[in-house]
């Protein structure tokens, strides 16, 4: 009997081959039953989940974090579109045999999901959207110039555009955007290829077209939807999260005080608990 890994520092680093792409993709946590599939944010790499959040889930799930294609590891060309890497991802999960998943979303990762389950809603059980926005969402198309903005300020301080992105400039948000960019980096062997500059700029494209196009129906959403976020999001407005939460119905909503686009990351002590209460009811 193979133990099983549930330290996402420790997920062994995979790839599978579907519609001309090879997909790089990391799994733990106990096999069988539905899997967590994770769609990561805008630059993510298989680097960028905070281990705080995953452990605790893959405890007692599959769950399953990859590359979208032309992101990190894994190859082709990332797509201008939201819609359009939704597909990829579709083709992602059905090249692993799975016909049924729960989604578990960050930010650009939450618009793909959502994008996927409009698409494909039987392929979807469950869905958590975290510092995410819906298709025409105010505001979203603005997410380019703050982002570069903010990078602008962590190169002159030398520090991680996350820490900006994700976090408020007090004290509290300063500590939590360390802490954070630490704990990133408790994998240390095996870690994922980088984002190109070019897969960067084409997100931030498809972004800007998610923010700019209409809004989707939303009431076709009837899976159970858990939606979170901090009350202070520069990237992705925080109404946005409201708005999200009245247009799915039935869909659960946890703002989390003083705390910007990475809440969740900063208040993992006390989201991952709920995350996997949601996931397992």
């Amino acid at each position: 009997m193979s133990t099983v890994i549930t330290a996402y520092k420790d997920a062994p680093a995979r790839t599978v081959d579907a519609g001309g792409v090879t997909y790089a993709y990391r799994e733990l946590g106990p096999k069988g039953g539905i899997p967590v599939v994770f769609f990561v944010h805008l630059a993510a790499t298989l680097d960028n989940w905070d281990p705080r959040i995953i452990d605790p889930i893959a405890a007692e799930r599959h769950v399953i974090a990859f590359d979208n294609r032309g992101v990190g590891a894994s190859t082709g060309r990332v797509p201008d579109s939201v819609e359009a890497m939704a597909d990829d991802a579709y083709t992602f999960i059905t090249a692993l045999g799975f016909d049924k998943i729960d989604v578990f979303s960050f930010s650009l990762g939450g618009m793909v999901a959502q994008a996927l389950v409009v698409k494909h809603p039987e392929l979807v059980r469950k869905l958590v959207l975290t510092g995410t926005g819906p298709a025409g969402g105010k505001d979203i198309d603005k997410v380019a110039g703050t982002t570069y903005y903010d990078i602008l300020r962590a190169t002159l301080t030398r520090s991680d555009p996350k820490e900006f992105l994700f976090f408020n400039r007090d004290a509290t948000g300063k500590s939590a955007a360390r802490a954070f960019v630490n704990r990133l980096k408790e994998r240390t062997v095996d870690r994922d290829a980088e984002i190109k500059t070019k897969a960067f700029q084409t997100q931030l494209k498809a972004i800007k077209r998610w923010g700019r196009s209409a809004p989707a129906d939303l009431s076709k959403i009837t899976q159970p939807t858990l939606i979170a976020n901090g009350d202070n999001d520069r990237m992705v407005p925080s109404v946005l999260s409201e708005d999200l939460h009245r247009r799915i119905k039935g869909s659960e909503l946890i703002i989390y005080p003083d705390s910007g686009h990475g809440g969740i990351f900063q208040f993992h002590d006390k989201f991952a608990p709920v995350a996997v209460e949601f996931l397992s009811r």
